[in-house]
């Protein structure tokens, strides 16, 4: 037993686990530090709590086209990214037009239905587009060529859009209807953070739905079991995917005009680190999971929110929260070593076993 068990274990094994050990322990002793210091009242912590709530909302958006696209075809669509940017980048334009006419904040409700179905049709158009020209012509070709070229799709992505719209940031115009707080007893939610929540779940359901009760969303998960079955079975394989990449768009383009609202600052490279922290999430809620993505994207936004203050401001690091991203990405590797599967992944693999 201790002869094979030898065998297993490598000097890297050993070498990543006392870094995973040496992480856990500084999080454990920074979090304990902090909490002892009562820095922070309980108002800080659960005003940092409903941040991470509006940003897992808004990520688990991003990562439902991941999760579906990956769920189908098994690859990363890396120039998901700027699907996200391309919709909300439009919308701002979009948005600067209805100031001008007067509609703005004299039709809010009307004016903001109209950037979302902009920001929604631009990125789906996007998105099938990409698969049309990008991946349907590589899809018998071997995993890593089909990766390859969703990264320098994604580059073509970001300098056509700052080729047409210029490489300045173009401010996304406040809404007055959305300016103020909402007190839930003595809880302070901020509008545009009640908006992102809440138009967040609420999307998540529409698309939870489409994907387990309509006709597309059961061939959806047909392509995703077998392809060539599916195809026998005769559901059209090629439409399906346009679809799966359309619906996975259009929630992009939502979820771009929530980010908007929250942070109301467009540009032709916005859609890279929301993208990368919508792929975290979606590795760690188990990639091909819908539930998994949502799950994933919500621990992920808590963690950036409220981990620099709890785990590193009681290590006496200066200004904690310019390593909110520091933080995911470690996250995204160690789910990568540790726990390939994601947390639902694993679940999910046996019962379709």
């Amino acid at each position: 037993m201790l002869r094979t068990w030898k065998q297993r274990i490598t000097l890297t094994d050993i070498v990543v686990w006392a870094i995973g050990l040496s992480i856990l322990v500084g999080v454990i002793y920074g979090s304990t530090k902090t909490l002892g210091i009562g820095k922070y009242s309980m108002l800080t912590w659960i005003d940092l709590t409903i941040v991470g709530l509006a940003l897992g909302g808004v990520y688990a958006l991003i990562a439902l086209g991941y999760t579906l696209v990956y769920g189908i075809l098994r690859m990363i669509n890396f120039a998901h990214s700027e699907v996200f940017m391309s919709g909300p980048y439009t919308a701002t334009f979009v948005a600067q037009g209805l100031i001008t006419i007067g509609w703005w904040n004299k039709y809010p409700v009307l004016s903001l239905l109209i950037v979302l179905v902009v920001a929604a049709v631009v990125s789906a158009i996007i998105a099938v587009l990409l698969e049309r020209i990008a991946y349907r012509p590589l899809r018998t070709a071997p995993r890593l060529v089909p990766l390859i070229t969703a990264i320098g799709a994604s580059f073509f992505l970001q300098y056509v859009f700052r080729g047409l719209y210029g490489s300045g940031l173009k401010a996304y115009p406040e809404m007055e209807l959305l300016k103020g707080i909402i007190m839930l007893g003595s809880v302070r939610v901020y509008k545009t953070q009640a908006v992102a929540i809440v138009g967040s779940i609420v999307m998540m359901l529409v698309l939870w739905g489409i994907v387990q009760y309509t006709r597309i969303g059961k061939a959806m998960r047909s392509v995703s079991e077998d392809k060539e079955v599916a195809a026998l079975m005769g559901i059209d394989v090629d439409k399906v995917i346009s679809s799966t990449f359309a619906i996975g768009g259009a929630s992009a383009g939502v979820a771009g005009i929530l980010y908007l609202i929250l942070f109301p600052v467009a540009h032709f490279f916005m859609g890279f680190f929301p993208g990368l922290k919508a792929f975290t999430a979606a590795v760690l809620g188990g990639i091909g999971n819908v539930p998994g993505a949502f799950l994933g994207a919500m621990v992920l936004g808590l963690l950036e929110s409220i981990g620099p203050s709890l785990f590193l401001d009681g290590l006496g690091i200066p200004a904690p929260y310019q390593l909110k991203d520091a933080i995911a990405f470690t996250i995204l590797v160690f789910i990568l070593i540790f726990r390939p599967t994601g947390i639902l992944g694993e679940r999910l693999a046996q019962a379709k076993a």
